[in-house]
């Protein structure tokens, strides 16, 4: 209500800028227009290399979190440590308490 009531009062005060503003924005969205595309294009490519640089890192921590008993393949309830054990090539299991 109140973009109407100010587009209102730069109608009456001075109309010939309210409507150069009405016609020329158009306009100049489409002008812009390449330049949003090309920000989303250039957003995704960093957020890739990105995901790309940080991928050994996540793999290495391993699942975390509240979803990461549901990942887990052991079932649900239980958590996979890689204590000194993994080190040594064993995996075991541990029950988390509820």
């Amino acid at each position: 209500m109140a973009k109407l009531l100010l587009w209102l009062i730069l109608l009456v005060l001075c109309w010939p800028l309210a409507l150069l503003a009405l016609v020329l924005y158009p306009i100049v969205w489409l002008l812009l227009l390449p330049f949003r595309l090309l920000g989303i294009a250039v957003e995704g490519v960093l957020a890739l290399v990105k995901a790309v640089i940080l991928l050994p890192a996540r793999v290495l921590r391993g699942p975390a979190g509240p979803d990461a008993a549901s990942a887990d393949p052991s079932g649900p309830g239980r958590r996979m440590s890689l204590g000194m054990a993994g080190a040594c090539g064993m995996l075991t299991a541990q029950v988390k308490p509820s």
